[in-house]
């Protein structure tokens, strides 16, 4: 068995969505230095829709393809499904992660919420601050 399914290995080699969205409504950068991954996703939103997502992810190949994963899946949707987005679901979507990589997928789905809440704050929407980490309180990037 191969240790990456051919979805990953394609999503890293022909990353979708890579890039900067100089004017972005939302952006969210999660990651550690330290463990040598570092994500940030770059959101347009209208009317409550995800109209645009780009990414700029340093890091491994399961890093990249989570991202790559991550921006096609919330394309087009509203808010509300984008933060429903799991980890886990990014993982599905690229047929599997290796576990040691499955920190790769709780990125995605991290920066993905920071980028949201961003939003939120910079147009003054008012929202539930549970819903989303505390990035700096967490141990789980690099595990």
């Amino acid at each position: 068995m191969a240790l990456y399914s051919e979805k990953v290995m394609d999503h890293f080699r022909h990353p979708r969505n890579v890039g900067v969205i100089d004017d972005a409504d939302g952006i969210g950068e999660v990651g550690n230095a330290k463990c040598g991954d570092i994500m940030k996703i770059y959101l347009k939103i209208e009317n409550d829709i995800i109209t645009d997502a780009k990414f700029e992810t340093f890091g491994c190949g399961s890093a990249i393809a989570s991202s790559s994963m991550a921006t096609e899946l919330i394309k087009g949707k509203p808010l509300s499904e984008a933060l429903q987005l799991s980890n886990k679901a990014v993982a599905e979507a690229l047929d599997g992660l290796p576990a040691y990589k499955m920190h790769c997928s709780v990125l995605a789905e991290e920066a993905i919420k920071a980028a949201v809440q961003d939003y939120y704050e910079k147009h003054g929407v008012a929202y539930d601050k549970t819903q989303f980490p505390d990035c700096a309180s967490c141990a789980h990037c690099c595990e």
